[in-house]
């Protein structure tokens, strides 16, 4: 089997964009309004938040409350939640999108990848085979099919 790759070319309004002055994960707690900061739920020390540039519809993200860079700045019971709502987000993403499979990650530091490289978050990316279709090739485009409200709606509902 050939090599596979997870394109995501209209990530590069993000990496391109204007990045924010304020820590994106520490920004959208506080804004009082969950579902306009795509928070499907929060825990006591970490909280689940979609992608707003995803590579899937579902694409979330944990990350912890606390303004870290890295994974080892985490306590005990910090490293226990940020991974059983890890886990949690794998089994609400497959009730509401039965994904084939899961990319699962954390890119620490710039040059490991990290978008927001000062305050650490795990990725959770729902994958189907074929996921990877024509359409970012050809036409820079990709089809997500469900709008990220929507999104948060159904998410957040398999956290209550």
């Amino acid at each position: 089997m050939g090599e596979q790759r997870l394109w995501a070319p209209w990530r590069l309004d993000f990496i391109r964009g204007d990045k924010a002055d304020e820590c994106v994960f520490c920004a959208k707690p506080e804004l009082g309004d969950d579902e306009r900061a795509l928070i499907v739920h929060r825990g006591e020390r970490c909280f689940v938040i979609l992608n707003a540039y995803p590579y899937n519809n579902g694409h979330v993200m944990v990350a912890p409350f606390k303004h870290v860079p890295s994974i080892e700045q985490l306590d005990e019971r910090e490293l226990l939640e940020l991974m059983t709502l890890t886990q949690r987000g794998i089994g609400a993403l497959r009730e509401v999108y039965a994904p084939e499979g899961f990319n699962i990650g954390v890119n620490q530091g710039a040059a490991g990848g990290a978008g927001i490289a000062d305050h650490m978050h795990l990725h959770v990316v729902p994958r189907w085979g074929g996921d990877t279709n024509f359409m970012p090739v050809i036409g820079s485009t990709r089809v997500l099919p469900q709008a990220l409200g929507d999104s948060w709606r159904e998410l957040s509902e398999r956290f209550s």
